[in-house]
């Protein structure tokens, strides 16, 4: 241990000594009694940065239109036309300025390399060029940022009333749907009735939970509002419906909802695709530990009536666990400490259940 603090001693203070004399040298050259030598190297790395933009900037135009097709997938949303614009419009917007201040660095590398008897010229400030270059970045940033507020809000507002309900809870390292029954109503919850048995911790006291009922894959009919409500159960996940151009994070504690329109059934789309395999998916799109890989469920857009056939032919998550329903009583919320256990602790409310 003695020895590597010595030798990182010994770098340190290597290290040191060159800086000072680099100091010294630009020093020398300041004051005129010294000029800098210059190599054939100079010349040689002023050129390279010219290659490496050539270079690099012809696989990146290669490499972004032969993997075009790989990166858009067809939509199958109402609103996917008005994001997909957004997207590509953002999308541009970036790839100019990108190209125009990396050439302008590799150009200006090369342009005022260093050679004897040049002088630096100074250009402290210029009112009307930073004026410009203020003025039309705002103007783009904000049009691009109220586009997309545009669209946030569709996707967040208040769903039409025959909007198809259902909900999505995130855990490690899956997730678990469900759908409110005959009722129309979806059931409350309780975060401390949470167990092995109860994974959404449904309020099994509220009889409109008694008829929801939990599919391994979740069904949406074609032409008809979606209204997707999003718990997590532990740590920050990620609803991704990628086809849909549907993304919403799903947070511990705070509940979030998003709505859409499909408009494009999987048989429609697997045809559209060439692809008999093709299957939509909710995907997790925030890393949430070592499974995320793996948090992946089914989507299947229906036509209307093969929809409502599939909800009428699902089981009620209370008729598949009727043990849990007969033993409801040992389920109750455990109170917490900071309060006392009576009936109003177990009130449904914001925040702690809905």
């Amino acid at each position: 241990m003695f020895g590597i603090l010595i030798t990182i001693g010994v770098l340190i203070l290597l290290a040191i000594l060159m800086l000072l004399y680099r100091v010294y040298t630009l020093v020398s050259v300041a004051r005129g009694t010294d000029k800098i030598k210059v190599s054939a190297s100079n010349k040689i790395n002023a050129i390279l940065f010219l290659v490496f933009m050539i270079l690099c900037g012809g696989l990146f135009f290669w490499y972004s239109f032969d993997a075009y097709e790989n990166y858009q997938t067809p939509f199958a949303a109402a609103h996917g036309e008005e994001y997909e614009s957004l997207f590509w419009a953002t999308m541009w917007v970036s790839v100019a300025a990108f190209l125009i201040t990396n050439v302008a660095l590799f150009f200006f590398a090369f342009r005022y390399q260093y050679k004897e008897g040049a002088k630096a010229l100074f250009y402290p400030d210029n009112t009307k060029l930073e004026i410009v270059w203020t003025i039309i970045p705002a103007i783009i940033l904000v049009t691009l940022v109220f586009g997309g507020f545009k669209v946030w809000n569709q996707m967040t507002d208040e769903s039409p009333e025959d909007a198809v309900e259902l909900e999505i809870m995130g855990y490690q390292f899956a997730w678990v749907a469900r759908y409110p029954g005959n009722d129309g109503v979806l059931g409350k919850y309780d975060f401390r009735l949470i167990s092995p048995d109860n994974q959404m911790g449904l309020n099994l006291d509220d009889v409109n939970s008694h008829d929801d009922f939990m599919p391994r894959e979740i069904h949406i009919p074609k032409g008809r509002a979606v209204e997707i409500k999003i718990r997590a159960r532990d740590v920050l996940h990620s609803v991704s419906l990628p086809h849909f151009r549907q993304k919403m994070d799903a947070m511990p504690g705070m509940p979030t909802r998003m709505w859409f329109i499909p408009t494009k059934t999987t048989a429609e789309m697997r045809e559209e695709t060439g692809n008999p395999d093709f299957n939509y998916e909710l995907a997790c799109q925030q890393i949430c530990g070592r499974g995320h890989f793996s948090m992946k469920m089914i989507v299947v857009v229906d036509e209307p009536a093969d929809y409502e056939k599939w909800v009428a032919e699902q089981q009620s998550w209370t008729d598949a666990n009727p043990e849990l329903l007969g033993n409801r009583g040992g389920q109750q919320a455990a109170p917490s400490a900071a309060q006392p256990a009576s009936a109003e602790n177990v009130q449904l409310e914001a925040g702690v259940t809905q």
